[in-house]
């Protein structure tokens, strides 16, 4: 099968198990998986079931497809997601977000923990993604284009969407969340990175850094779809004291942090 057919495929059978029809999609990032608790659940299905689907390898990510609702909207959330360290090509991680939009999402709000390169941030700030750069080795649309799946020359003027951005400001002014804004840059990991590579990130215009997200906010812009996303700061590589990092440390912080992130997600979603 080529990707149009895989895609048509994976999403009968994600129909066939399930009757919600989703109008967003969330993709939940290392240690977050507590924001399904925000989520009334209709149908689980792991993602080993599901044909064509990747399988997480990572601790932190649970590795189940979730439809339900999130006050009246109907959403379908990776509890887990899938990344380019483990191995798996682009297509293969970028592959759900064809799917979400091929069962109706139009719109896809994404969550990562990243590590920060601005001074001003510290651990636990909520960073909201206003702008990337694509630092991966590989691009998640090489290759022949399909025109049903997308053009072959999206524009990327605007991946992170004005009005989300927006909205997700004032739901968190009203519940006292602080948040920042910055840009988010995408590396292949799965180091995390050196102090030198901290400051380079920073000067080069990076407010944090991850392993994820840039290939998934790319195919979602090339399929149409609106894009919200949001880090959680758990790590700073820019202390003048090199201090080391462990993932079990990543997914403390992004956990103590997932209560105000979702939030926020949560009043983004009922906006919908």
């Amino acid at each position: 099968m080529n990707l149009f057919e895989k895609i048509a495929h994976t999403a009968s059978f994600i129909k066939a198990n399930s009757n919600t029809i989703p109008k967003a999609g969330i993709i939940l990032g290392s240690g977050l998986g507590g924001l399904t608790d925000i989520l009334k659940v209709e149908s689980e299905i792991s993602y080993d079931e599901i044909p064509n689907f990747p399988v997480s390898t990572v601790k932190g990510h649970s590795g189940k497809l979730l439809l339900g609702t999130i006050g009246d909207t109907s959403v379908v959330l990776m509890a887990g997601r899938f990344h380019y360290y483990e191995g798996y090509s682009m297509e293969a991680v970028t592959f759900p977000v064809r799917v979400m939009k091929a069962l109706g999402a139009e719109t896809l709000i994404l969550s990562n923990a990243a590590g920060g390169t601005n001074p001003g941030f510290a651990i636990g700030d909520l960073m909201i993604l206003k702008d990337h750069i694509n630092q991966f080795p590989e691009h998640p649309l090489r290759g022949t284009n399909d025109e049903r799946l997308g053009p072959r020359f999206p524009d990327m003027s605007e991946p992170y969407d004005h009005e989300l951005i927006n909205l997700a400001k004032k739901i968190a002014r009203e519940n006292n969340i602080v948040v920042r804004t910055g840009v988010y840059i995408g590396l292949q990991g799965p180091t995390f990175e050196t102090p030198a590579e901290y400051k380079w990130l920073h000067a080069i215009g990076g407010d944090a850094v991850g392993m994820s997200t840039v290939p998934e906010v790319i195919v979602a812009r090339h399929s149409g779809m609106k894009v919200f996303a949001m880090s959680v700061i758990t790590d700073l590589g820019i202390t003048d004291v090199p201090v080391k990092i462990t993932h079990e440390e990543v997914l403390e912080a992004a956990n103590a942090a997932a209560p105000k992130m979702a939030c926020i997600v949560a009043g983004l979603i009922s906006a919908l």
